[in-house]
């Protein structure tokens, strides 16, 4: 069996690193800007409101104004699907193969859209926008350069890692997230590309936004071992929770589309409406939550106040959703996973189970826990959460949150919501099925088809090429005679319209057990 010997230089995985670097250089600076914008937008807004609480005839043209860019955007998103919504949905597409897109209408369009919508203090995330914007830069830089559909694919996914690395400085969470739940590829050229673009990325955007963590929630230190027991209970109801916010923003378009008489690029004047009172009685609700999420604990421990956020937070941000402009759902379910965590600490307080001081703490463990159950990613979450914090020391309280809820939100049925999302998104869209060549990775679980079995007796499904396997810390050169193994990692390259189908039957063959002879 021939080895490859890592004493060799390997230019095409150089030039890909190179790529890795400019992908996440522009991508920060792209971010970046696009993630200052917002925030002056949205500290733009809250000074307005101040004055109209003095100047209130000023409210009139605030309100033809927002009718005029809400028709815009509806208008725009709607001639432009693709830019529609969060567009972590697309960018997964993308990378199965199952959709495309050109880069340049898309990059534009989602930027300005994104600024005007996250911007006027609708309940909206720039961290999904970020992350399509980041795969149009790396599409971009990928066709440029004129590299084969493989490393075209490996642009978009380090490019999106980028873009969600720059606005959330936290790179090591961005890399997981894309490779657990976008990308399902974990070979060492992907990761590697994709976690050396979320680091440059994240550099670009320390540069404009400081080394303070993005989520400075103040909270205690050390958690108390006899409280374990609530935050089980915290578990349950997030992924009880999840399981409805699921449901309710999977079939928005359905219910929305069932009043005929008011058109789709009309969706966007009534948020744009409704977040004038938000924004004269609530200012600091506005936006994604970062504000809301940083105030919790300096707000009054009161168990109305909080629960209206709660219902406020939910409702509005499914308004936003609802209307199609660029905009995403990443940072309000972080902020509905704080606001319930406040709620539940609230009420735990005025029955004197908990002190008050743990309510930043409960913030926290049920960001982590409500995310983990909707994106149905729970390493992302745990990860996430401690770089967004800046804190190490909550790792053990994340994951018994995280995993309580993924485990609740998983018996009640729960799929993950991008990839539901893309589902909704490409039955209303043309589909592109992938006839060029594409790559997937697999590990050999034990007593599997696949461990034991010779290369060339294993029926390979029509256009599959095993390109490569990982075994410990060596890379192998597969041929007819190499005897596959538990805890190999398999490279294998994908021809085909077929693609989708022969990734699965491979997948079957390396995780389920082979099925007993019948003698």
């Amino acid at each position: 069996m021939s080895k490859l010997h890592f004493g060799k230089l390997n230019f095409s995985n150089l030039r890909q690193i190179g790529r890795a670097i400019a992908i996440g250089i522009l991508t920060g600076l792209v971010v970046s800007v696009f993630r200052s914008a917002i925030q002056h937008g949205l500290t733009l807004v809250i000074a307005c409101f101040n004055f109209f609480h003095h100047q209130p005839i000023w409210l009139i043209p605030w309100v033809i104004g927002s009718v005029i860019i809400a028709l815009l955007l509806g208008r725009m998103s709607q001639r432009n699907p693709n830019i529609k919504g969060s567009g972590i949905p697309q960018v997964e597409g993308q990378l199965t193969g199952q959709f495309d897109e050109q880069w340049w209408p898309v990059l534009w369009r989602k930027f300005v859209g994104g600024i005007l919508g996250i911007g006027s203090g609708l309940f909206l995330g720039r961290e999904g926008p970020s992350i399509q914007l980041g795969a149009t830069i790396g599409q971009g830089i990928a066709e440029h350069n004129h590299v084969t559909k493989i490393e075209r694919r490996v642009g978009i996914a380090s490019g999106a890692a980028a873009g969600l690395s720059a606005a959330f400085n936290a790179p090591i969470a961005s890399s997981m997230f894309i490779l657990e739940e976008v990308y399902h590829n974990f070979s060492p050229l992907v990761w590697l590309s994709v976690f050396i673009s979320a680091v440059v990325a994240n550099g670009v955007s320390m540069t404009f936004f400081g080394l303070r963590p993005d989520l400075d929630l103040p909270h205690q230190v050390l958690f108390p071992a006899n409280q374990y027991i609530h935050l089980i209970i915290l578990g349950l109801l997030l992924g009880i929770l999840g399981r409805v916010y699921q449901y309710v923003i999977l079939h928005l378009g359905t219910w929305s589309r069932k009043i005929k008489w008011f058109k789709p690029s009309w969706y966007p004047v009534i948020p744009f409406l409704l977040v004038i009172p938000i924004a004269w009685y609530w200012p600091v609700t506005l936006g994604g939550g970062n504000n809301l999420i940083i105030s919790l604990p300096k707000l009054p421990l009161s168990i109305p106040l909080l629960f209206g956020f709660l219902l406020l937070r939910f409702a509005f941000s499914m308004v936003s959703y609802g209307s199609e402009i660029p905009g995403g759902i990443f940072l309000p379910i972080l902020t509905l996973g704080a606001v319930i965590g406040a709620c539940y600490c609230a009420t735990l307080v005025s029955f004197g189970f908990v002190p008050k001081e743990y309510l930043g703490n409960y913030a926290i463990y049920a960001m982590a826990g409500y995310f983990a159950c909707i994106s149905k990613a729970p390493f992302t979450a745990i990860l996430l959460i401690t770089e967004m914090v800046g804190s190490m020391t909550h790792l053990m309280p994340l994951a018994v949150v995280a995993v309580t809820a993924y485990v609740m939100n998983d018996i009640l049925g729960g799929l993950p919501v991008y990839m539901a999302m893309f589902n909704n998104f490409i039955h209303r869209s043309p589909r592109k099925e992938l006839t060029g060549i594409t790559q997937m990775t697999v590990s050999i679980f034990a007593g599997s088809r696949l461990d034991g079995t010779l290369i060339k007796d294993f029926g390979w499904p029509t256009g599959s090429l095993v390109l490569g396997i990982y075994r410990g810390e060596e890379e192998l050169v597969p041929h007819g005679e190499t005897k596959l193994q538990v805890g190999d990692t398999l490279v294998i390259q994908l021809t085909g319209h077929h693609h989708l189908e022969n990734q699965r039957l491979i997948n079957q063959a390396a995780h389920q057990h082979e099925q007993p002879s019948q003698e």
